[in-house]
């Protein structure tokens, strides 16, 4: 999980895309987490393989899993649990990396479940959960474009084909177009 190193590009240190992967697995198991619950999730897998918890490297993952939209986070009307809106989540503009930010699995995932982690559920011991794709979309999409706009003006190009990539998948992940950031995205690659 968050110990392994990947070499898709995303540097020697980074999470591979497996381990992205199943921290999607893991979330998808619940609907959506926040981060302070998946943190605690992954601290669970590794108590039960006695491995040591690494809290910095659990943050290091969660952090590339949200840059690279295999999680995204969720605004609280995108969300349900036991079926009401849960009380306990922040708005993600308070911070990405907030506690108690909602994460749901987004459009780059392709969730696996990591070993043990289908007793998750008991351990965690959460309601049942739900998000509204719809909600969800939009505010990925709102996203997408404000990364874009903000790697346009940083003229970081490696962010730039990240995100490219990106509006491709969250046109198979959701009915959402995402053409326009696409166009401006390669017209700046291009340029």
């Amino acid at each position: 999980m968050p110990e392994e190193s990947g070499s898709d590009g995303a540097g020697a240190d980074a999470p591979s895309a497996a381990a992205r992967d199943d921290l999607a697995g893991v979330v998808d198991l619940f609907g959506w987490l926040t981060r302070a619950e998946l943190s605690r999730a992954l601290s669970e897998l590794a108590f039960k393989r006695r491995a040591e918890v690494d809290d910095d490297a659990i943050a290091a993952a969660i952090d590339v899993a949200v840059a690279e939209y295999a999680l995204v986070p969720a605004p609280p009307a995108a969300l349900a649990e036991g079926g009401d809106a849960p009380t306990d989540v922040v708005d993600p503009d308070a911070g990405l990396d907030a506690d108690e930010v909602a994460l749901a699995v987004g459009p780059a995932a392709f969730p696996s479940l990591p070993t043990d982690a289908e007793d998750l559920p008991h351990i965690l011991d959460v309601p049942e959960r739900g998000v509204d794709r719809e909600a969800l979309s939009k505010a990925v999409l709102a996203r997408l474009s404000e990364d874009a706009i903000a790697a346009i003006g940083e003229g970081d190009a490696d962010r730039l084909e990240v995100l490219a990539a990106v509006t491709y998948d969250v046109e198979a992940w959701a009915p959402v177009d995402a053409g326009e950031i696409r166009e401006r995205i390669v017209a700046e690659l291009d340029a």
